[in-house]
């Protein structure tokens, strides 16, 4: 049972993973009335709106911050959970 739940979150990690990429792909296009993409902005702006607002009260951010790094940052830290949640459910 803990393998299905351990199966269960790395699917769920992986999804967003491809998600968050296939948005910053999109990005570069001009789509933004498009279906997709508003379903596509409703799963992942939840992950990257808190962490865009930190990045932009930091050094690296600011009003004339032309790099978003909040993408990379949300994707260092689902690996990161993903790399402590998954072994731990499997070692229940």
């Amino acid at each position: 049972m803990n393998h299905l739940l351990a199966d269960a979150v790395n699917v769920f990690f992986t999804a967003l993973y491809i998600m968050l990429f296939v948005r910053i792909i999109l990005s570069w296009f001009p789509m933004r009335n498009s279906r997709f993409m508003d379903l596509l902005f409703a799963f992942t702006e939840p992950v990257l709106a808190p962490v865009r607002k930190l990045v932009q009260r930091s050094p690296l951010g600011g009003p004339g911050m032309v790099l978003d790094f909040s993408p990379l940052i949300v994707f260092l830290l689902l690996r990161l959970a993903n790399g402590i949640i998954v072994p731990f459910l499997r070692g229940l």
